[in-house]
C-alpha cells in the first residue's frame, strides 16, 4: 500500500479505480474501503481527497466525460467537407461500438445515475452539449442534435447486437440523416 506525503498519484489512482470499479461492478457497489483497496491508499485518503462518495463519483465520471469528448474530438478534427464529416461520424459510431466493453458499461452507468439524480443528469448534459459543439463544426444544430442521438442509438445497438450492423448500413444511416 503506497504511504506517505509524497504520492502525488495517489488522487489520480483513486478516480482511476472508481471507474475500473464502476466497470467490473456498478455504481451501487462503490465505496470508500473499496476504492481504498482498489487504488492501494490508506482508507483516510478517500475523504482527504474528495467530499464523499458523490464528489468521487462526478470528478470520476467527468473524467470519463472528459476522455470520450477527447474520442469525438480525434475522430471530427480532420473532416474538411460534408463527406468527410459523415465518414468521421460513422467511423466514431464502428469505433465506439467496437471499442473497450468498459467504455460502453461506463456510459451506461452514468446515464442510469443521471436517470435517477439531476447533479448528473447536469454532468451527461455537458458531455452532449461537447459533443454536439464539435457535430456543429460540420452540420448544423438540429443535425447535429439529431446525429449526437443517432451515434448513441447506434453505439448500442452495435455493442449489443450478436450480428452488429455493417459500416455500409451505418454509413447510410448517417448519410440519410446529414444530406439535407
Amino acid at each position: 500500500m503506497a504511504t506517505g506525503r509524497t504520492d502525488p498519484q495517489r488522487r489520480e489512482r483513486i478516480l482511476a479505480a472508481t471507474l475500473d470499479h464502476i466497470a467490473e461492478e456498478g455504481v451501487a457497489g462503490v465505496s470508500h474501503r473499496k476504492i481504498a483497496v482498489r487504488a492501494d491508499v490508506p482508507l483516510g485518503s478517500m475523504t482527504y481527497h474528495f467530499a464523499g462518495i458523490d464528489d468521487l463519483l462526478r470528478e470520476s465520471f467527468t473524467r470519463f466525460a472528459d476522455r470520450m469528448v477527447a474520442v469525438f474530438e480525434r475522430h471530427l478534427a480532420d473532416a474538411g467537407t460534408p463527406e468527410q464529416a459523415r465518414d468521421s461520424v460513422t467511423d466514431l459510431i464502428h469505433a465506439l461500438s467496437e471499442g473497450p466493453r468498459r467504455d460502453l458499461v461506463l456510459t451506461h452507468e452514468l446515464y442510469a445515475l443521471a436517470a435517477r439524480r439531476d447533479e448528473y443528469r447536469e454532468l451527461t448534459h455537458a458531455w452532449t452539449a461537447r459533443s454536439r459543439d464539435l457535430l456543429e463544426r460540420h452540420f448544423d444544430a438540429e443535425t447535429a442534435r439529431q446525429l449526437d442521438a443517432l451515434i448513441e442509438g447506434l453505439t448500442l445497438h452495435r455493442s449489443l447486437d450478436t450480428a452488429p450492423q455493417s459500416r455500409d448500413l451505418t454509413r447510410a444511416a448517417v448519410r440519410r440523416l446529414t444530406s439535407g
